[in-house]
């Protein structure tokens, strides 16, 4: 079975982003050696939270989640509206131009979709 989900943060809450990250842990855990396409889009006031200085507490856990093929996709409209600068970002972070476009493109290809 394929695994394709996209976890979705909106909140600038390191609580909430937490639960994700450890969502994301726990499916992995779950699905040993199968295929996933995992997502960790986020949008809103949610974007500060993968920039350099806010990002350092969960930077290690984001990067391993990386390594396993779990991408972290950041929305542009956000950065603009709440002043965060792509130069900022972490390096694991993918900008996509309009993070609610993109829930809905992945929702279309059979992503599960998952509120933390």
């Amino acid at each position: 079975m394929d695994y394709k989900a996209v976890f979705h943060v909106d909140q600038k809450n390191e609580q909430v982003f937490n639960l994700a990250l450890n969502n994301v842990i726990n499916l992995l855990s779950a699905i040993p050696g199968q295929e996933h396409d995992l997502i960790v889009l986020l949008n809103g006031p949610a974007v500060g939270l993968v920039a350099r200085e806010e990002a350092a507490s969960f930077l290690e856990r984001i990067q391993t989640l990386s390594a396993q093929g779990v991408r972290f996709q950041v929305c542009e409209n956000a950065l603009k509206r709440f002043e965060v600068s792509r130069d900022s970002l972490i390096a694991e972070c993918q900008v996509i131009p309009a993070g609610i476009v993109g829930l809905i493109d992945l929702q279309n290809q059979g992503f599960a979709y998952i509120k933390p």
